[in-house]
C-alpha cells in the first residue's frame, strides 16, 4: 500500500496531472475534491495520509479548507497548490498549518519534494 494522497483542485486538468505524477511514484490517490468544502468532509471520511490543497477554488478555499482540517486533525498533513503571484495567500496557508508548496505549472520532482517533507 502505498502512501494515501487526497487531491483537491478545482480544475479536472490540475487533477489529472497530480494524479499521473502521484500514481507513477507509488502513491496511492484515494480521492479528488473539486472544492474546499467537499475537501474537509473527504478528508474526514478517507483519512488521507497527506493532502494537495489548491489555494483558488470555489465554495471554500484551500485557506479556510486547512484551517478546518488542522481544527479536526492538528496532525494532518497538507501541502498548498498556488498559481504564480499567490505569494501571501501561501504565506497565510503556511501560517494556517500548511506543511508545503507547490506552485503552478508544477515539477514532478518539485512534487515530490513537497510531499515527502510533509511526511517526513
Amino acid at each position: 500500500m502505498g502512501t494515501k494522497v487526497l487531491i483537491v483542485d478545482d480544475a479536472a486538468f490540475m487533477r489529472m496531472m497530480l494524479r499521473d505524477i502521484l500514481a507513477k511514484n507509488g502513491f496511492e490517490v484515494v480521492g479528488e475534491a473539486d472544492n474546499g468544502k467537499t475537501a474537509v468532509q473527504m478528508y474526514n471520511e478517507l483519512k488521507p495520509d497527506v493532502v494537495t490543497m489548491d489555494i483558488t477554488m470555489p465554495e471554500m478555499d484551500g485557506i479556510a479548507a486547512v484551517k478546518e482540517i488542522k481544527a479536526a486533525d492538528p496532525a494532518a498533513k497538507v501541502v498548498m497548490v498556488s498559481a504564480m503571484g499567490q505569494q501571501a495567500m501561501v504565506i497565510e496557508a503556511i501560517r494556517s498549518g500548511a506543511a508545503d508548496f507547490i506552485v503552478k505549472p508544477f515539477q514532478p520532482d518539485r512534487v515530490l519534494e513537497a510531499l515527502g517533507k510533509a511526511l517526513s
